[in-house]
Protein backbone atom coordinates (compact mmCIF):
# COMPACT_ATOMS: atom_id res chain seq x y z
CA UNK A 1 0.00 0.00 0.00
CA UNK A 2 1.77 3.13 -1.05
CA UNK A 3 1.56 6.22 1.60
CA UNK A 4 1.61 9.92 0.42
CA UNK A 5 3.87 11.24 3.75
CA UNK A 6 2.25 15.29 4.31
CA UNK A 7 4.21 17.93 6.05
CA UNK A 8 2.47 20.86 7.50
CA UNK A 9 4.60 23.68 7.97
CA UNK A 10 4.48 27.72 7.75
CA UNK A 11 5.31 29.30 3.76
CA UNK A 12 8.15 30.39 4.89
CA UNK A 13 9.56 27.32 6.34
CA UNK A 14 8.42 25.33 3.38
CA UNK A 15 10.15 28.24 0.90
CA UNK A 16 13.37 27.89 2.88
CA UNK A 17 13.69 24.05 2.68
CA UNK A 18 13.52 24.24 -1.18
CA UNK A 19 15.98 27.02 -1.26
CA UNK A 20 18.40 25.04 1.01
CA UNK A 21 17.53 21.48 -1.13
CA UNK A 22 18.13 23.46 -4.58
CA UNK A 23 21.55 25.12 -2.74
CA UNK A 24 22.88 21.00 -1.62
CA UNK A 25 22.53 21.93 1.64
CA UNK A 26 20.06 19.69 2.91
CA UNK A 27 19.65 16.64 1.05
CA UNK A 28 15.85 15.17 1.49
CA UNK A 29 15.41 11.87 3.26
CA UNK A 30 13.08 9.60 1.82
CA UNK A 31 11.34 9.58 5.30
CA UNK A 32 10.50 13.34 4.79
CA UNK A 33 7.04 14.19 3.32
CA UNK A 34 6.64 15.07 -0.52
CA UNK A 35 3.82 16.74 -0.32
CA UNK A 36 3.59 20.41 1.68
CA UNK A 37 0.32 22.39 3.28
CA UNK A 38 1.07 25.50 5.13
CA UNK A 39 -1.75 25.10 7.39
CA UNK A 40 -4.18 22.12 8.55
CA UNK A 41 -7.00 24.22 7.28
CA UNK A 42 -5.32 24.17 3.71
CA UNK A 43 -5.04 20.17 4.51
CA UNK A 44 -8.97 19.74 5.71
CA UNK A 45 -9.83 21.43 2.69
CA UNK A 46 -8.42 19.38 0.07
CA UNK A 47 -8.44 15.89 1.78
CA UNK A 48 -11.96 17.11 3.36
CA UNK A 49 -14.00 14.13 4.10
CA UNK A 50 -16.01 14.32 0.77
CA UNK A 51 -12.61 14.55 -1.20
CA UNK A 52 -11.48 11.35 0.38
CA UNK A 53 -14.39 9.52 -0.89
CA UNK A 54 -14.25 10.48 -4.07
CA UNK A 55 -10.46 9.34 -4.14
CA UNK A 56 -11.71 6.15 -2.96
CA UNK A 57 -13.87 6.05 -5.92
CA UNK A 58 -10.91 6.94 -8.13
CA UNK A 59 -8.81 3.55 -6.60
CA UNK A 60 -12.05 1.37 -6.69
CA UNK A 61 -13.75 1.98 -9.70
CA UNK A 62 -10.80 3.23 -11.69
CA UNK A 63 -12.59 5.29 -13.69
CA UNK A 64 -11.85 6.08 -17.96
CA UNK A 65 -12.91 9.70 -17.51
CA UNK A 66 -13.71 12.31 -15.55
CA UNK A 67 -17.27 11.72 -17.29
CA UNK A 68 -17.32 8.52 -16.16
CA UNK A 69 -16.63 9.36 -12.50
CA UNK A 70 -19.22 12.08 -12.49
CA UNK A 71 -21.68 9.16 -13.03
CA UNK A 72 -20.68 6.98 -10.17
CA UNK A 73 -20.05 10.06 -7.75
CA UNK A 74 -23.19 12.22 -8.79
CA UNK A 75 -20.70 15.45 -8.64
CA UNK A 76 -20.98 17.88 -11.91
CA UNK A 77 -17.49 17.71 -14.09
CA UNK A 78 -16.86 21.23 -13.79
CA UNK A 79 -16.77 20.91 -10.16
CA UNK A 80 -14.63 17.41 -10.19
CA UNK A 81 -12.22 18.90 -12.72
CA UNK A 82 -11.60 21.70 -10.45
CA UNK A 83 -10.98 19.30 -7.12
CA UNK A 84 -8.84 16.65 -9.46
CA UNK A 85 -6.56 19.85 -10.62
CA UNK A 86 -6.36 20.83 -6.82
CA UNK A 87 -5.48 17.34 -5.85
CA UNK A 88 -2.95 16.87 -9.05
CA UNK A 89 -1.20 19.78 -7.81
CA UNK A 90 -0.51 18.47 -4.59
CA UNK A 91 0.60 15.18 -6.09
CA UNK A 92 -2.80 13.44 -4.63
CA UNK A 93 -4.19 12.66 -8.43
CA UNK A 94 -2.41 12.16 -11.24
CA UNK A 95 -4.46 13.14 -14.74
CA UNK A 96 -3.83 10.46 -17.48
CA UNK A 97 -4.49 12.28 -21.12
CA UNK A 98 -5.76 9.42 -23.44
CA UNK A 99 -7.27 10.61 -27.10
CA UNK A 100 -10.39 12.16 -26.14
CA UNK A 101 -10.53 12.01 -22.14
CA UNK A 102 -8.61 12.21 -19.02
CA UNK A 103 -8.42 9.85 -16.45
CA UNK A 104 -7.97 10.50 -12.93
CA UNK A 105 -5.74 8.11 -10.83
CA UNK A 106 -5.14 8.46 -7.79
CA UNK A 107 -1.33 8.61 -5.99
CA UNK A 108 -2.11 6.57 -2.87
CA UNK A 109 -3.81 4.52 -0.71
CA UNK A 110 -2.73 6.29 2.54
CA UNK A 111 -2.00 9.42 3.71
CA UNK A 112 0.28 10.09 6.91
CA UNK A 113 0.37 13.18 8.37
CA UNK A 114 3.82 15.09 9.95
CA UNK A 115 4.00 18.26 11.60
Amino acid sequence: MKVIKIGIAPQERIRERMLAIARGELKPKASDPKVWFTSMRSLSQVLSDENRALLDVIRTSRPASISELSDLTGRKQGNLSRTLKTMSHYGLVRMEKSNRSVRPIAQAQGYQIMA
